[in-house]
């Protein structure tokens, strides 16, 4: 099963943090939450991958779907911290080029 973290930061961006296996079952969910953000006026999201042990296309379909979202709501959203297993899913589907990973939550949005 996997638990999902929500926040909002002081700077107006929103962090999501899966925990667990990123998957069929779960990606809905994921989508939902990202959806509710945006609908809320939170345009820019991250998404924290650094305790997810599993992505699979489902999941990759969810965080292209809440990219799409997030920009036609005129914000984006950005990776943070893919486990290896995680990059390794980005890489083979060259997703790597669309989301590109970064280094820390804090540090998603610096230029």
């Amino acid at each position: 099963m996997i638990e999902f973290a929500v926040e909002t930061t002081a700077g107006g961006i929103g962090v999501v943090r899966p925990q667990g296996r990123l998957n069929m079952s779960s990606a809905r969910r994921l989508k939902e939450i990202v959806d509710g953000l945006v609908s809320q006026g939170t345009t820019r999201i991250v998404v924290d991958l650094a305790e997810t042990t599993f992505l699979d296309s489902s999941g990759l379909g969810a965080l292209i779907g809440g990219l799409k979202a997030a920009r036609q709501a005129g914000g984006d959203l950005r990776i943070a911290r893919p486990t290896e297993a995680v990059r390794t899913v980005f890489t083979l589907t060259n997703l790597d080029k669309v989301l590109r990973a970064r280094d820390s939550v804090e540090g998603a949005f610096d230029a």
